[in-house]
């Protein structure tokens, strides 16, 4: 089951990644890359060159999960370089293809 939500913590791989990488592989960048727990119920995003394939990793009760998703056409949209944790919209926005290329956010008041 896919249980992956905005209540999760995305960090992406700001490196290319080699897509033949399993379980333990994409474990040890998590360990001695970027120097966090593989354990820890962060979701970590790796990417390869080609920028159509992304392994998503990630530790739920019992054991690791990876979701892959190999693009057939396209690629997918670009973040923002050198940002690693990222949101769940942009990761949902990136999977979808879609680039926001100017938003702003609207000041809104707290009553």
């Amino acid at each position: 089951m896919f249980s992956l939500s905005s209540s999760h913590t995305f960090l992406l791989y700001p490196k290319v990644c080699d897509m033949r990488k399993g379980f333990n592989g994409l474990c040890g960048i998590v360990t001695y890359e970027l120097g966090r727990t593989a354990h820890s119920g962060e979701v970590f995003v790796f990417i390869n060159r080609k920028n159509n394939r992304m392994k998503l990793l990630h530790w739920e009760s019992g054991g690791f999960v990876l979701y892959y998703k190999r693009l057939e056409q396209g690629t997918f949209a670009k973040i923002k370089e050198g940002k690693v944790q990222i949101s769940w919209s942009d990761l949902v926005l990136m999977v979808e293809g879609i680039q926001v290329l100017k938003s702003s956010r609207k000041r809104r008041f707290l009553l």
